[in-house]
């Protein structure tokens, strides 16, 4: 299994050399966080480019292809912060909705994006400890998604085009409220006063993933999380997440992951011990 949590300085040299060995969008398995202290950029995030002036935080989620290329004649700083995203499972999804048609968020020098510097230090250091406390990490990146996620939601309440009333927004919050339930497409969609056709179709455009997909991902996250930090039973774990049987779950887990509950549990447990 990877490790959960990576977090690259990145200076003048990386980032020229990123610019010279990443010439074409490319796709991750991971979630991304791009904090840009110095220097202006264009970030082009599924085939649309925007020009970024620093300072600036983009959230890439898994799965959007992406490409950042610095602009030659500025000087470059900032952090690269890479992390899967059952470690944090009670955040990620909440972030979703408010960046999957726009990675950015556009900051003045203040307090707020000051907070976010002394997070990465803070993450940085303790990362280069011998033996990472991945509990420590977690809280640390949790503060850290807070701030950006306040941040980003002023923004768009300032805005003129309110994304919690768009469909998707919609979905995913009615989806943090019921996926532990054993309900299916044809619910959401009920919810949603659409057809389950078009729910397919407005995710599809959004993440490249049916509503399906989506739903098991939200119920794996889950578990992983549940299995990562807590002493609950498999059988528990997915009889709360809306599996009625045990061996159905595991076969639904292993065949999303590679591995059995069982298998990642006893990986997991020697990061966080």
């Amino acid at each position: 299994m990877e490790v959960p949590f990576k977090i690259f300085r990145v200076n003048q040299g990386l980032a020229k050399k990123y610019a010279q060995n990443n010439t074409q969008a490319h796709r991750h398995t991971h979630e991304e966080i791009l904090i840009s202290i110095k220097g202006d950029a264009e970030h082009i995030v599924d085939f649309n480019t925007t020009t970024l002036k620093s300072p600036f935080v983009s959230f890439v989620t898994k799965g959007k292809s992406h490409h950042l290329r610095p602009k030659k004649d500025t000087e470059s700083e900032g952090y690269a912060i890479l992390f899967q995203s059952e470690f944090v499972s009670e955040t990620i999804f909440q972030l979703y909705h408010l960046f999957y048609d726009n990675a950015h968020i556009m900051f003045s020098n203040n307090r707020e994006f000051e907070r976010i510097i002394t997070l990465c230090e803070l993450l940085e250091k303790e990362t280069q400890q011998e033996e990472p406390d991945y509990s420590i990490i977690r809280s640390l990146l949790s503060a850290l998604l807070s701030i950006i996620e306040a941040k980003k939601r002023k923004a768009l309440e300032d805005s003129s085009v309110n994304k919690q009333e768009q469909p998707f927004a919609k979905f995913l919050q009615i989806l943090e409220e019921n996926f532990h339930r054993p309900v299916g497409v044809s619910f959401y969609a009920d919810k949603l006063f659409m057809s389950s056709r078009n729910l397919n179709l407005i995710c599809n455009q959004v993440l490249q993933k049916s509503v399906s997909d989506i739903i098991q991902t939200r119920k794996l996250t889950e578990a992983k999380s549940l299995l990562a930090t807590t002493n609950k039973s498999i059988y528990e774990i997915g009889f709360e997440l809306g599996y009625k049987e045990k061996a159905y779950f595991s076969s639904v887990f292993k065949k999303r992951t590679g591995q059995t509950p069982s298998e990642f549990r006893k990986e997991t447990k020697k990061l966080f011990s």
